[in-house]
Parts: structure tokens; C-alpha cells; sequence
């Protein structure tokens, strides 16, 4: 069968190892199998297709380091996910039984207890009794901590097996940002990060949860999902009719050809695992220096950086050598479009690959600041929910005044009486909240003066002086502004502290100690994210996409306004809800929708007169070497398949995890209550930026968004510490 594209050059500067008991490995995971009931007579596999996919050499090559007892184990788990997979297709997707796949689904986390000691069902199938062998020869020699996580991953990689089942039923195919999401947990690199914990060393639990170990593990994920769509698209898309796959997504993306999607694809591959190295090279040792780790927990970390990056190199070898994708010619792939330097050996492409991907890596540091672009261009943006807006609007705008000139935030140097009135935050308030009392909508107004004041001021008194240490203790201050469980209060330094503390004295008075938990973290995920602006622009750095796309809920204060949305429907609707795949889809898509609508809006603000380097639209323009008209009809076209995202899950997904948690009628009219407080939600902000005269040209001309010019800048800030 003829290749639907070829293959492109693949960034890989790291050479593959072989482990040197692959034999064993392979010996081993066939009899395994066998006596698993994998094999013959399962319907799914004969020896035959384990052997051709060889499973053994992967982990082999992904693996290179482990002694031979635990490579044997290792491939054990991927010659179960693999058959997992392909019991999956036969037996619920071809058939399209999904409540046949559910009841399976729902079975699995049963085989996979914290504690040994609890009992597990009869396993009733090769991928149950599989599960229940692997889950008993692992978790001994892990510890609890690995064990939730991992169990966690597992789930996640078997449950939204169920998201792909409903887009094949649907024939949808999933926008960009969604796909990249949801494959992390369907397409199982998560879960292999976990494998290589067991390989190498496993991760600290203090830092386990971190942003740098986060994007360790997301980027890993996504080089090797977006490698593997490159490799299967023949085998998934052309002969198992599935939908999920890269190439495909962005070839429906942007109406292209198949090749040109590949070839796309292969460079968000490059950038991600240029993310990865930023990461491991600059975040990561400065998350241990900063959380005091021993040289021991130091060394496991860098330990499993190292087993990520060789199961990166190892899978792609794999990749070029099985029987299971398209890779021929992938080992000397024909040079496409400009020709590489006439040096007539295999040399060229290395020497121009490196080139390529060396340049694409310095064009995110070569951004030239406040470059003039002219007022921003406002692209059509759909919007099919009616803003409402509250009606004691007016009385809110008078009361934020006074609020905000006790506070503070008019005598630092950073806000005067007319950069505030040129926010009118109580007109986003009113929008987000419109049948709330006064006394809601001036909390939610002087919320959003707290996160936009802190949004201006970190950029504008550290960014300026390149003080990140200064910026990191301001953060730690203002977490502390946050009592959860009766610690003694803070005294207030500066305004932020004012206005945090008050603000948090008001909203949790009546919130039990979980609620005021995960309202902390909340604000602590947004505080937290300006320090990875203020990273990126002392670096000069514009992001990765993705990184970008991800970090911009939380420097956008998304987290905080969610977490205020969900305040006002109680605790009836079960956590769970909270946390099942289409909720979070839910969210994150009108999360992005807003987000992107600021981007749109302030381009001109951001990029003309601030300098800045955190705007969706630079970041495209980067990414693909394109001009502003160009990047905003990229950046325009996923914002509004986030809104066509965020109906569809409404319509379709909703109900069905109101059916599979068989809510009463009560608890589904709280979730139908939030999901109009998140329409509300995106209209108030659409409504809001469409009015204010913080992001028009006239008023940026007239007040360019710097320190005020009829004072000097504040001087630095003296924190005290307690």
C-alpha cells in the first residue's frame, strides 16, 4: 500500500540504546502473554502478530538501562496495553458498543488497590487478569505516593478510551488543543513516565506536582504521541477508520494537504521536545535549589529526565523497525523544498536537520520588542449567548474606588484613578455574575482588581529590573495572605497584600477548610504562573504553543474565576463530576475561548507598547514564521472551535456523565446552573473587552501602559519576612 505522506526529518539529536537482556524480555512477555489468555484463542492475537510487533525490542529500547527482571516486567505492562488496545477496537469501537466498553472500563480500577491486602475480583478476561498480575508484581517496590499516581494514569489511559469511542459514533473530529489534551491520558505516555519512575528512580514527592515536572511529563507525552500519529496514520486513520490522530486534526484544522499536516506535526514535535530540554536544563535545577532537595533526591530526578529522554530516542528507533507502522523510508527520508548543501553523503540532511532545528530555537529569542502593529485587528469571534449584565452595575463602579484607594493600588506607581476607570472591572463583573447581589458583585469586581493590578504590577516593577528573586518572594508573601487552617494572619506589606487579605477574610468566611484549600490553590496557580512570564521575558523567550496555550489560564486568573463560578453551586454536584474528562473539557475550552479573546484584543497593547511576548497570536506568528493577518486568522479559527467545542460537550457529553453518575434531578439542575454560569462567564469577558478603553488605540496613544509619567517608578519594594 503506497504511504499516504512521507515521512519527515525527525528531531532526535539523542542515539538510541539497546538493552542487552532484550532477549529475555521477548522470552519472557510471550509466555506471559500465553498464560494471560492473550494469545490463541483470545479472537485478538496470534503469536504471530506479538512477535511482529515486538514489544520486547521497544522496551529494549526505551529501557536501555534496567537489569533484566525489570525489563521483563516492563514489557509485561506494554505487551497488556497494547492488547488492552486492540481488545478495546474489536470488542467496543468496531461494534461501537459503548456501554459495553464503560461496564469494562469501570471494572479495571478494581485490580488496582493502594493496599495489597484488599481483595480484587476473578479476573473474567486476559486484560482483567493481566492487570491484576502486573498490578501485585509492581507496587511492592514503589511507594504510595508512585502507586495513586500511577493508578491515576492508568485510569486515565483506559477510561478515555470511552472520549475516542464517542468521537468514531459521532464521526467528530477533535480541534487541535482538545487532541493534544485528551491523548496524553488515551495515548498512555503519562503512564509510561510512571514505567520509567520504575526504571530509574522515582520522582519526589514534594516536587511530583510541580510545574517542571508537569511539562517533564506533558512534554515527554506529547513527542511521543505526536511521533507515533506520524508513523500510525496509515495503519489508524486509513484501516481502523479512527479518528484521533494528529496528522489528521490539523489536516481538518487548516483544510491542508496530508503532507503539509505532517510536516506540521513533526514541528510541534520539535518544539515540544525543545520545551523539554528547556525545562530540564533551566526549571528543573532551579526547582531543586529551591525546594532544598538532598543530592539523592537531586540525582533521581535527573535520573528520570535521563529515562524520559532515552525512551524518547528508543521509541523511535522502535518506530522505524516495527511491523506495526508505516516507516518506509524513514531512516533516509528524501529531502523536500530547499536544497541542503551539496556535500553528496547522508551528511547533508544531519548537518541541515540541526541547522533547521537550531534556528527554530533561536527565533524564540529574537523577537523584536514594541514593534508598531497598528490598532488591533478584531477578527469576527462567535459569541451565541446573550450578555446579561447585573443591575446595580453603576453602584458597583462607584463603590471600587474608594475599595481599591484604600487598598493601595492608586499610590504604588503602577495605577492611577485613570488607569482603573479605563479597566471598569465592575462592567466584567456584572457580566459574569448578572443576577448577583451587590454585595457578590463588589467581591467579584474587586477580585478582578486584584488579579489585573497584580497582572500590571509584576511585569512592570520586576520584569523592568529582571528581579525574579524579588517576584518569588512577593508570591510566597501573597500566599501567605491565605490561611487555611487558623494560621496566624500576615501583616500586609503593599497593596496586593492589602487587597488579598481582605478579599480572602470576605469570600471564606463561611467555607469549610477543603473549599478555602482549593480556593488557595487557585490563586496560587495564578500568582505562580507570572513568575514563568517573568522567566520567559527575562529569557526573551516566546513560548511554545502549547506551554503558552496551557499557562495562559493561569496567568489569565482562570483557575480563581472557575473556582468562583463553581462557589455558587454547592456541593451537591459530586467532586467527580468536577473531575470527569468532559467537565474539564468543559472548562478548559471556554478557559482558552476567554484567553484568547484577551490576546485578540490586546495585541496592540501587548506587542506595541508593553514589549510583551505573551500573546497567542505573537506566539503563532513565531511558531510559523507568518505576519500578524495570518496568525490572528489561526488564532481566530481556534477560538471559535473552543465555543463550538464548549456547545458540543454541553449537547452530547454532559448528559451522558449525568447518565453514567446517575444524578437526581436536583444535582442535574446545579450542573445546568453552572454550565450557565460559564456561558455568562465567556459573554461577560467577550462583552467586556468589546467596551473598555484599556486595549483601544485612542487610549494607548493617549496613556501608553507604562510606569506614570508624571512620577518616577516606585522605588523597590522592602519586604519583610513572617
Amino acid at each position: 500500500m503506497t504511504q499516504p505522506f512521507e515521512l519527515p526529518h525527525f528531531y532526535m539529536p539523542y542515539p538510541a540504546r539497546l538493552n542487552p537482556h532484550v532477549e529475555e524480555a521477548r522470552a519472557h512477555s510471550t509466555a506471559w502473554a500465553r498464560e494471560m489468555g492473550m494469545l490463541e484463542g483470545s479472537g485478538i492475537w496470534e503469536q504471530a502478530d506479538l512477535e511482529a510487533h515486538d514489544y520486547g525490542l521497544l522496551c529494549a529500547y526505551t529501557h536501555p538501562d534496567c537489569d533484566g527482571p525489570a525489563l521483563s516486567l516492563i514489557t509485561d505492562w506494554y505487551v497488556w496495553v497494547f492488547f488492552f488496545d486492540d481488545h478495546f477496537l474489536d470488542m467496543f469501537k468496531r461494534t461501537q458498543d459503548r456501554p459495553g466498553g464503560k461496564a469494562h472500563l469501570d471494572r479495571l480500577p478494581l485490580f488496582m488497590p493502594l493496599d495489597l491486602s484488599t481483595p480484587v475480583p476473578e479476573p473474567e478476561n486476559p486484560v482483567e487478569a493481566g492487570l491484576a498480575d502486573l498490578w501485585a508484581r509492581t507496587v511492592p517496590a514503589m511507594s504510595q505516593d508512585w502507586r495513586r499516581r500511577f493508578a491515576v494514569a492508568t485510569e486515565h489511559l483506559l477510561n478515555e478510551s470511552l472520549w475516542e469511542l464517542a468521537n468514531i459514533n459521532e464521526g467528530r473530529i477533535a480541534n487541535p488543543v482538545e487532541y493534544i489534551e485528551m491523548r496524553r491520558k488515551v495515548g498512555g505516555a503519562p503512564w509510561s513516565a510512571g514505567l520509567v519512575e520504575y526504571a530509574t528512580a522515582e520522582v519526589p514527592a514534594p516536587v511530583a506536582g510541580t510545574r517542571p515536572m508537569r511539562v517533564l511529563m506533558e512534554t515527554f507525552s506529547d513527542g511521543v504521541h505526536l511521533r507515533n500519529d506520524l508513523f500510525s496514520y496509515q495503519r489508524e486513520v486509513e484501516d481502523e477508520g479512527e479518528n484521533s490522530n494528529g496528522v489528521l486534526v490539523l489536516e481538518t484544522f487548516f483544510d491542508c494537504t496530508t503532507q503539509e499536516a505532517a510536516d506540521t506535526v513533526n514541528d510541534i514535535l520539535t518544539s515540544r521536545l525543545h520545551q523539554f530540554e528547556h525545562t530540564a536544563l533551566t526549571e528543573v535545577p532551579a526547582l531543586a535549589a529551591e525546594k532544598g532537595l538532598s543530592p539523592a533526591e537531586t540525582a533521581a530526578i535527573a535520573a528520570y529526565t535521563k529515562g524520559l529522554q532515552d525512551w524518547q530516542s528508543g521509541g523511535h528507533e522502535w518506530h522505524l523497525r516495527s511491523s506495526r507502522y508505516m516507516n518506509e523510508n524513514a531512516t533516509a527520508t528524501p529531502w523536500r523544498g530547499a536544497a541542503p548543501p551539496a556535500l553528496g553523503t547522508s551528511a547533508a540532511d544531519i548537518r541541515t536537520l540541526l541547522a533547521q532545528a537550531g534556528a527554530r530555537r533561536l527565533r524564540a529569542h529574537t523577537h523584536v520588542p514594541f514593534q508598531k502593529v497598528g490598532p488591533s485587528r478584531i477578527p469576527d469571534i462567535d459569541m451565541p449567548f446573550q450578555v446579561r449584565l447585573n443591575a446595580d452595575l453603576d453602584g458597583a463602579r462607584q463603590r471600587l474606588l474608594p475599595w481599591t484607594r484604600s487598598m493601595g493600588m492608586l499610590s504604588e506607581g503602577v495605577w492611577d484613578e485613570d488607569k482603573l476607570a479605563s479597566c471598569d472591572l465592575p462592567l466584567c463583573a456584572a457580566g459574569l455574575d448578572p443576577d448577583g447581589s451587590p454585595e457578590a458583585l463588589d467581591l467579584s469586581s474587586q477580585w478582578l482588581a486584584f488579579g489585573t493590578y497584580g497582572d500590571d504590577y509584576y511585569p512592570l516593577v520586576y520584569g523592568h529590573r529582571r528581579d525574579l528573586a524579588a517576584a518569588r518572594l512577593t508570591t510566597a508573601r501573597l500566599s501567605a495572605c491565605m490561611p487555611v487552617a487558623g494560621e496566624g494572619p500576615l501583616v500586609p506589606a503593599n497593596a496586593m497584600e492589602r487587597a488579598l487579605t481582605d478579599l480572602w477574610r470576605r469570600t471564606t468566611a463561611a467555607m469549610d477548610e477543603a473549599a478555602r484549600r482549593n480556593l488557595k490553590a487557585a490563586v496560587d496557580v495564578m500568582t505562580e504562573s507570572w513568575l514563568w512570564e517573568l522567566a520567559n521575558q527575562i529569557h526573551h523567550r516566546v513560548p511554545d504553543p502549547v506551554d503558552y496555550l496551557e499557562m495562559r489560564r493561569s496567568t489569565f486568573g482562570s483557575d480563581l474565576t472557575m473556582s468562583l463560578c463553581r462557589m455558587g453551586h454547592g456541593p451537591a454536584i459530586p467532586a467527580e463530576v468536577y473531575r470527569s474528562g468532559p467537565v474539564r473539557s468543559l472548562e478548559n475550552a471556554a478557559m482558552d475561548y476567554a484567553c484568547m479573546v484577551n490576546d485578540v484584543f490586546s495585541y496592540q497593547k501587548e506587542i506595541e507598547y508593553e514589549g510583551e511576548i505573551h500573546n497567542s497570536v505573537l506566539v503563532v506568528q513565531n511558531f510559523f514564521g507568518c505576519d500578524y493577518p495570518a496568525a490572528l486568522r489561526v488564532v481566530a479559527d481556534l477560538l471559535n472551535q473552543r465555543m463550538r467545542q464548549f456547545q458540543h460537550v454541553v449537547d452530547v457529553e454532559l448528559p451522558v456523565v449525568c447518565e453514567d453518575f446517575a444524578l437526581s434531578r436536583e444535582v442535574r439542575d446545579m450542573v445546568d446552573g453552572y454550565v450557565l454560569a460559564l456561558r455568562n462567564w465567556m459573554a461577560g469577558i467577550l462583552n467586556w473587552h468589546r467596551n473598555v478603553p484599556r486595549y483601544q488605540a485612542d487610549y494607548l496613544a493617549r496613556r501608553a501602559h507604562g510606569f506614570l509619567p508624571d512620577r518616577p517608578p516606585a522605588p523597590p519594594l522592602t519586604l519583610p519576612v513572617g
